[in-house]
């Protein structure tokens, strides 16, 4: 699946892009992640844009925010988790 990504990265404070409104976690796990995982994402990005509207950047998506995630994902060997679905 593409990804979301609209190439206006920057961060707030929550670690969420302003441009695409994933999380960075979501960011550099997102080539990793089932479709379903993707999907589910997608799915919460308009409720993100209500809940960021008129917020602005706060921080850029630097490499090391980059590889911080990366490091903090490895070492729990954590991935995205599957949504219910019923």
């Amino acid at each position: 699946m593409l990804s979301p990504c609209v190439a206006r990265c920057g961060l707030n404070d929550e670690n969420y892009c302003m441009g695409c409104l994933r999380h960075l976690d979501e960011i550099v796990a997102w080539r990793d992640c089932s479709e379903t995982v993707q999907l589910a994402i997608i799915a919460k990005l308009p409720a993100r844009k209500a809940r960021f509207a008129g917020k602005s950047n706060q921080h850029s998506l630097s490499r090391a925010k980059w590889i911080a995630s990366q490091t903090r994902l490895a070492e729990h060997k954590q991935t995205l988790p599957e949504p219910d679905i019923d």
